[in-house]
C-alpha cells in the first residue's frame, strides 16, 4: 500500500508539472513582455511606476543573514508552489492569493546538501500586501530592485575553490531606511537567476558558480 502511494503520488506530481509547464509558460511569456515594456519605456516617465513594472524582489532577513522567503516542505504540501506559498504566508503574512505564480527556476543545492527550487510569482497588488513578520524568525523585510542583481554596481566577489574547481561568491550591497545589508551566496544566485529570466539579460560579470550552483550565465 505504501508502495502504491508513493507511486500515485509521484503521477499526481508529474501531472501537476506537466500543468504548471503549460500555464506557466502563458503566464512567464505575459510576465516578460510586461518587463520588456517596462524596459522600453522612457527615462522621463514616472519613476514610481517603473519601479513598480520592474517588480522589485521582497527578501527577509532571518537572524541577521539575509534570504528569500520560504523553507522545507511539510507532509502537507501538494508541491513546491504550495510549500512556498505556505512559507511566505507564515514567514511575512503574504496572502497567497495574491500570488500568481509563473515558473519555477532550476534547482540549487547548497553546500549542506540542501536543494532549493525557487518558485518566481507576480505580487500584481502591492498596496494590498501588508507585511505580518514572524518575530521568531524575521526581523526586517525590504524591496530590492530585480536588475541590481545584474549590475556590476554594488558588487564584490570572492574566489574560493572546493575539490579542485574555482569559482566565486558574490556580494551585493545595499541600503535601505539608512541601514546596510548584504545580499550573498545562494540568495545572490538565485535573484541573478530571476533577473536574467524576467529582464532577459545576462548579468555584466562572470557567475562563475560551483557546479551544485545551476548553470552560469555572464560574460
Amino acid at each position: 500500500m505504501q508502495k502504491y502511494y508513493q507511486q500515485r503520488d509521484k503521477r499526481t506530481q508529474r501531472r501537476k508539472d506537466r500543468e504548471m509547464g503549460s500555464n506557466g509558460s502563458h503566464r512567464l511569456q505575459a510576465l516578460l513582455q510586461h518587463f520588456q515594456y517596462s524596459h522600453s519605456m522612457p527615462n522621463n516617465s514616472n519613476s514610481k511606476l517603473i519601479v513598480s513594472m520592474r517588480a522589485a524582489v521582497l527578501i527577509c532577513v532571518f537572524e541577521g543573514e539575509v534570504a528569500l522567503p520560504g523553507g522545507k516542505r511539510e507532509e502537507g504540501d501538494a508541491d513546491d508552489v504550495q510549500t512556498a506559498l505556505r512559507e511566505a504566508k507564515e514567514e511575512i503574512g503574504l496572502n497567497p492569493s495574491l500570488v500568481s505564480v509563473v515558473t519555477l527556476l532550476q534547482p540549487f543545492q547548497t553546500n549542506y546538501g540542501v536543494t532549493v527550487i525557487p518558485v518566481v510569482g507576480i505580487l500584481s497588488d502591492r498596496d494590498a500586501f501588508s507585511p505580518v513578520l514572524a518575530s521568531a524568525e524575521v526581523k526586517a523585510i525590504f524591496d530590492v530592485p530585480l536588475e541590481m542583481f545584474l549590475k556590476n554596481d554594488n558588487r564584490r566577489a570572492e574566489e574560493k575553490e572546493k575539490m579542485g574547481e574555482k569559482y566565486l561568491i558574490h556580494y551585493f550591497d545595499y541600503e535601505n531606511e539608512n541601514k546596510k545589508y548584504v545580499i550573498w551566496g545562494i540568495t545572490a544566485s538565485i535573484l541573478t537567476s530571476a533577473a536574467t529570466l524576467l529582464l532577459q539579460q545576462p548579468p555584466a560579470f562572470l557567475e562563475q558558480r560551483p557546479k551544485n550552483l545551476g548553470r552560469n550565465h555572464g560574460k
